[in-house]
């Protein structure tokens, strides 16, 4: 009986000392702020991303080792066919480097986009029974494929560096690299958040991304050069720009400017190849789409994540 009093005063007190406080000072739960939410949120997003980094080779034989041999035996198939067989090796110097570049930037975009597609769908006890900002799900994905990157990065350098890349890097050559991983990271993520939202709407989102990612190789200079691309549309130059303006093709064609064109300047004079004159002007189009790609992604999401919870 004494206890009551108690709990009485207690409860008083409790709420005297919240009279004097503004209602501003108050969140109300489950309130999202956006891309806000990633910066105020690190910790977490340190969580899921050592999750998602330590748990994809667990349990395996190989472990990190697969980050090496995907993307070696990919590049070995690509290598057969376009360099040897169909013999573009001969029309393009240093084809292995040249092909090798261009395969790693389009697995890194296919990993990103494709893991921030299924991040909220992948995450549904956790949309479900807790609240956080469900933007730190694609955010993760692309920093976790950007992990796995990084060795065949490695791999790659170790090729260039027997080739004398070394001598021949000069600072245009690190600053399209890093601008590359920039513009890919940053389209993987704003289409990420865009079809990772109408996924949880629409399981038909997933198998599109799936088409998408089969053409990404095709219709980016990886296998090829860009004035194939050129030559074959002569009678409708609009499609060779409208080809040269996407990012992905520009991110590919700055590896190549990266990686390739250091070890491969004699060949390139020789048969009087170039990469594309204005790929300066490109790289700043290619910039202001994938922020275009986000803003839109992330206008989409907003939209649709306050029903993740019940469509999931």
């Amino acid at each position: 009986m004494s206890s009551e009093p108690d709990l009485s005063a207690r409860g008083r007190v409790a709420s005297d000392l919240f009279a004097n406080v503004p209602r501003s000072a108050f969140d109300t739960p489950g309130r999202s702020r956006g891309l806000l939410d990633v910066i105020r949120w690190r910790y977490l997003l340190k969580l899921l991303v050592r999750t998602g980094v330590t748990t994809r080779y667990r349990n395996s034989v190989l472990g990190w080792t697969w980050s090496y041999v995907r993307p070696a035996m990919q590049f070995l198939v690509f290598w057969l066919v376009m360099g040897v067989f169909m013999r573009l090796g001969h029309d393009i110097p240093n084809y292995p480097v040249y092909l090798f570049s261009g395969i790693i930037g389009i697995n890194f975009f296919s990993e990103a986009f494709g893991n921030a597609t299924r991040s909220i769908v992948g995450n549904a006890p956790l949309v479900r029974k807790v609240y956080l900002p469900r933007q730190l799900f694609s955010v993760s994905a692309v920093i976790v494929a950007l992990v796995h990157f990084l060795p065949q990065v490695g791999l790659l350098l170790v090729v260039c560096l027997f080739m004398g890349w070394i001598g021949s890097i000069t600072v245009w050559s690190v600053l399209a690299f890093l601008a590359g991983v920039v513009i890919l990271a940053m389209v993987a993520f704003g289409a990420g958040l865009f079809f990772g939202a109408v996924n949880v709407r629409f399981r038909d989102a997933e198998p599109i991304v799936e088409l998408l990612l089969m053409l990404v190789t095709w219709a980016s200079p990886v296998l090829y050069f860009w004035t194939m691309v050129r030559d074959a549309f002569s009678a409708l130059p609009w499609l060779t720009e409208l080809y040269l303006i996407n990012p992905i093709t520009v991110a590919v064609e700055l590896f190549h400017l990266a990686f390739w064109e250091p070890v491969s300047r004699t060949g390139i004079a020789d048969l009087g190849l170039q990469l594309h004159p204005d790929l300066g002007w490109l790289t700043l189009w290619a910039f202001l789409i994938s922020l275009a790609t986000i803003l839109i992604g992330q206008l989409v999401f907003r939209r649709l994540e306050g029903r993740f919870a019940q469509d999931l």
